[in-house]
């Protein structure tokens, strides 16, 4: 069985979509914000659920959402 969840392409694919992102909105920089916008639909589909976690209401966009608010959006955030 193939190991679930965010692989080498869901990297890409949130690096190739913050770049494209940024373009559109006049920036020649990636921002944490392109990647925490993309970040729902990249891995939406690559996140599966168990039945315990399903049963408490835990679904994919709450598990991205968690991660999101616990990933140091700033470098000074970076714990040592």
């Amino acid at each position: 069985m193939a190991p679930l969840g965010g692989g080498a392409a869901a990297v890409q694919f949130l690096l190739l979509g913050g770049k494209a992102r940024a373009l559109l909105q006049g920036r020649t920089y990636v921002s944490t914000d392109d990647v925490a916008a993309l970040a729902p639909p990249v891995l939406r589909h690559r996140i599966v659920t168990n039945f315990a976690a399903e049963s408490e209401g835990v679904t994919p966009d709450r598990v991205i959402e968690r991660l999101l608010k616990t990933t140091p959006s700033k470098e000074g955030e970076l714990s040592e």
